[in-house]
């Protein structure tokens, strides 16, 4: 593909076409594109046409975009190795991209860094050495366009040092980066800071200095992340000096107008407490002569910020650096005055704690994005978690006090709303206050597991939750809300009959109208279903009973409510429900399942609520379980409900839903002491390659095709089951790392249930295959794999049988098979199946190999005991293979429907080795063993 006008024209046009709102033009022009990735000289037809002076702006974007997705599918290596991407392209785009990126406009400029930070993470610093220093020369244009897209670029690629896990690699990178980059941005700083008051008259041109100085501390915070360098702290004093100045200005021209929008300086602001934040928790020594000073510049701000959504990280990053210096106890002498306590509670926290404007409109517009805050702890970055965090510290030091403090504010307030229910918010902060006090500890499964001695929680419930849960399901619906999160948060100690007596208030509260409201009492009934209390479920089969109607009829019912058609929290209580309830649920599953097909049905169509869409599957599996488990024919009524669903989820290949209905198949078939007719018609569709591409379906469809192999008969398999095709699914996933160990389980399957003589003429390629994989791409999952394997054939067809296989591949390949695999690698084995398979096939080699005990490797036979011997004896061997990786999921071209196990289908239970386990062969090697060993090893045949 040649860099000529004909193909810039050619490439504009098919890249107008992939922003036609028609997917009949779109689609064919995206596939173009894709086609031709793999052309030489691709990569540099579209930077050359994204730097074309006179082309059209909207295809240089569409070229950019377009760029970023290719080198993002493309420049990390397969997982095979493979490199999409010619050599002198990937050099060539190097020379190219950072000039190319610093001359475009923003739109554009923003693609190529992102580009630049892909490339980076595999070639920086080891194969693009250059970078850097081509980067700081741009400083020196002093020109703030190209100064901000390098600064820009650079953020993206230290950013991922805030995240790294230490290792040498990581420390000779950023000892690099350091040595390249630490001294231009520090003089960078400095010179950008002194513009300030040249430009002190000029909005627009302060606007621009203020988003260098913006990014240039966000590089500083990630510079400084992983530990302190040595150059940073030489210049610890001007970088603090600097960003005081920077925290204590006020520009209004630097101001958003929008109350919801920060400007420039409130996010530069946000950035310096971060960066003062991070010393003060890891720099204690190093930061400790300007905390003081920094302590007394955040009190300021936190006491003359209003109380705008704009302000909000200015404030919430202020509130956790108190919470930091707090923390530390050569530091609580800031906090002891009780005048100091006092102001803090009442000037800093309650104000931020307080239920603002903004967060009712949130309970209203948007119950999503307020219960992710509010109960799914995504509000890290809020007022009031800060506020929270901040309550939390000063009680362990100054429990007493704040207790005291804090216990008359909560009285005022939770008497005024006794005297005005229009004085709803000041129950709400009590509420708040009350939960941040009494918390020392929880985690996500139980909630709350720690409080505080000072806060009698059963009675604070009995005297300020309960009785809101009996009043108008649709009054004060906030209130109801905290009342029901209270029971949710405190759910693992609070008395058990108190959260069995709120059972019936919480299934009222399901028909709220809010759907907050109507959420939490979903969730709070799901997470009250697993609390145990001494070991036994609160609410268990018995005490959930008599509520099953009303329980299921709410439930359900959520999903009428406009906004919770597909409520994840509803689903995930009908889950609980039904494995709680048990057969009790069966005299409703005749109207229930018929409305969890149709919510099938319309998650298909778009599958936009993952966690809803789990859940849902979940339910239907112990629908199945349920009704099946005493009568397996019943599966056949399932089957006629499910099918027509199912058949158009693979038609139309919802990615999302297809490995979910390979796991529903599976069980369902396993439930047939046959294989009828449905599944026959579509077993062809199992076998497509298409199918097997995406990883996602790879585990769902290799427990169907095993289960096809174990309900087949003679007839089935001479016909219908298409052995070569089965060993092509086979070929293709054992060559994958992600997938080999799916391979052996099917080819473990075929050899156990498949006749010998359809399976026979296959053998030899089958091991051959195997050995390929071997030479090329040696992973201790494939080693473990492939140990059992041999292990298994030879307890499936003999030792002596698997010997001369192996040697008629290759003269003397056995000697080398236990040179090269059985004896360093058996250890590594885990796993108690795998580990029987292994000791009973290793005793069958010791006992019936006529090779071993007669033949040309009598020799080798006291180093296969030997191997044996530690297999029963001694612990696994966990190192690992040096070829071992792990792939990163940032490189993971594409969407792909990932493989989400349900966890009640289970595993299908099966004795791999039933019948094929001679416990005469212990004594034969008894003599050969030590008592102890003889021992062990009974245990593997028992």
């Amino acid at each position: 593909m040649e860099i000529t006008e004909d193909n810039l024209k050619t490439l504009s046009n098919y890249l107008l076409q992939t922003l036609d709102p028609n997917p009949d033009v779109r689609r064919p022009s995206e596939k173009f594109l894709e086609s031709v990735e793999a052309n030489k000289n691709y990569p540099i037809l579209l930077l050359n046409l994204i730097h074309l002076p006179n082309a059209d702006p909207t295809i240089k974007v569409a070229g950019a975009i377009t760029f970023k997705n290719y080198v993002k599918r493309n420049w990390p290596l397969s997982e095979e190795g493979v490199d999409k991407i010619h050599a002198e392209d990937r050099e060539q785009i190097k020379v190219l991209i950072v000039d190319i990126m610093l001359t475009s406009p923003p739109a554009i400029q923003k693609q190529l860094s992102d580009a630049i930070n892909i490339i980076g993470r595999t070639d920086f610093p080891r194969k693009w050495p250059t970078l850097l220093s081509h980067m700081i020369e741009k400083f020196q244009t002093g020109d703030f366009h190209v100064i901000n897209g390098i600064l820009q670029t650079a953020h993206s690629i230290f950013k991922r040092y805030r995240f790294e896990f230490k290792s040498q690699v990581l420390w000779e990178e950023i000892k690099f980066v350091l040595d390249e980059f630490s001294k231009p941005l520090t003089e960078l700083f400095t010179a950008t800071h002194g513009l300030i008051s040249t430009h002190a008259a000029n909005p627009q041109a302060l606007k621009v200095i203020y988003s260098s100085l913006l990014l240039i501390l966000k590089i500083f915070y990630s510079l400084n992340f992983q530990d302190l360098p040595e150059f940073f702290e030489d210049n610890i004093e001007l970088w603090m000096k600097l960003s005081h100045e920077l925290l204590v200005a006020d520009i209004k021209g630097l101001e958003s107008d929008n109350d919801n929008e920060p400007g420039v300086i409130d996010e530069l602001k946000a950035q310096i407490i971060n960066n003062v934040q991070m010393y003060a928790q890891k720099y204690d020594e190093e930061f400790r002569p300007y905390l003081p000073g920094f302590v007394t510049d955040v009190w300021n701000l936190l006491v003359t910020t209003g109380l705008q959504p704009k302000y909000d990280a200015v404030v919430s990053g202020a509130l956790q650096f108190l919470s930091t210096v707090a923390e530390r106890d050569h530091y609580k002498y800031l906090f002891e005055n009780p005048e100091v306590l006092s102001s803090i509670c009442e000037k800093v926290i309650i104000p931020n704690i307080h239920f603002r404007e903004m967060d009712e409109e949130l309970f209203e517009d948007n119950p999503e994005e307020y219960i992710r805050r509010d109960i799914e702890g995504s509000d890290i970055e809020t007022r009031r978690r800060a506020a929270c965090d901040l309550v939390k510290i000063l009680a362990i030091h100054f429990d007493e006090q704040v207790s005291k403090i804090f216990s008359q504010f909560v009285q005022r307030m939770l008497d005024e709303y006794s005297a005005s229910a229009d004085k709803w918010r000041q129950k709400d902060t009590a509420l708040y206050i009350v939960t941040c006090l009494a918390e020392r500890g929880s985690t996500n499964k139980h909630g709350v597991t720690k409080t505080c001695s000072m806060v009698n929680l059963g009675d604070f419930a009995n005297m300020s939750i309960l009785p809101e849960l009996t009043k108008d399901v649709n009054a004060s619906p906030v209130i109801k809300a905290d009342c029901i999160k209270y029971l949710i948060k405190f759910r693992s100690v609070l008395p058990p009959q108190m959260l069995q007596q709120a059972v019936p208030a919480l299934i009222q509260h399901c028909t709220a109208k809010a759907i907050v409201v109507h959420t939490y009492a979903a969730c709070a009934l799901e997470k009250m279903m697993i609390v145990r209390h001494n070991g036994v479920l609160v609410i268990d089969q018995q005490v959930l009973t008599p509520f099953a109607g009303d329980l299921l009829k709410g439930l359900f019912g959520i999903f009428n409510i406009p906004g919770s058609e597909e409520n994840d929290y509803a689903m995930k209580a009908i889950m609980r429900s039904f494995s709680t309830l048990k057969e009790t649920v069966v005299p409703f599953l005749g109207e229930i399942l018929p409305t969890l097909n149709q919510k099938l049905m319309e998650a298909a169509k778009n599958p936009k609520k993952p966690h809803f869409n789990h859940y849902l599957f979940e339910t239907l599996v112990l629908s199945i379980k349920t009704v099946c488990d005493k009568n397996p024919g019943n599966v056949v009524s399932f089957e006629e409900a499910l099918f027509p669903a199912f058949q158009i989820i693979l038609q139309k290949d919802v990615q999302e839903f297809v490995p979910y209905v390979m796991q529903l198949l599976s069980m369902m078939l396993e439930l047939h002491p046959d294989i009828s007719g449905p599944y026959m018609d579509l077993y062809p569709c199992l076998l497509s390659p298409a199918i097997w591409e995406r990883t996602g379906n790879v585990k769902g469809l290799s427990r169907l095709i095993r289960a096809y192999i174990k309900k087949a008969s003679i007839e089935q398999f001479k016909d219908q089951l298409k052995l070569p095709a089965i060993l092509g699914v086979f070929q293709k996933l054992i060559s994958m790392k992600s997938s080999d160990h799916e391979g052996f389980a099917i080819m473990q399957t075929m050899m156990k249930h498949c006749p010998n003589d359809l399976l026979e003429p296959f053998i030899k390629q089958i091991f051959l295959l195997l050995f390929q994989r071997l030479t090329s791409s040696k992973t201790t999952k494939y080693i473990k794999c492939i140990i059992v394997f041999f292990c298994f054939f030879a307890l499936r067809y003999g030792a002596t049988e698997f010997i001369d296989l192996v040697d008629s591949i290759q003269p003397m390949m056995f000697s080398m098979i236990l040179e090269k695999l059985l004896v360093p690698d058996t250890q590594k084995i885990d796993g108690k199946t795998e580990r029987r398979i292994a000791v009973v096939g290793l005793s069958k080699f010791l006992c019936e190999g006529k090779q071993l005990k007669e033949g040309q490797y009598v020799a080798q036979w006291p180093v296969l005991l030997n191997v044996l011997t530690n297999l029963v004896e001694l612990p696994v061997d966990e190192s690992t293979h040096p070829e071992d990786h792990y792939v990163d999921v940032e490189t993971i071209t594409g969407y792909e429907g990932s493989y989400n196990e349900l966890v009640y289908v289970g595993q299908p239970q099966e004795d791999f080795i039933k019948g094929m386990v001679d416990t005469s062969l212990c004594s034969q090697l008894a003599s050969s063993l030590s008592a102890n060993q003889q021992q062990q090893l009974k245990m593997y045949f028992l």
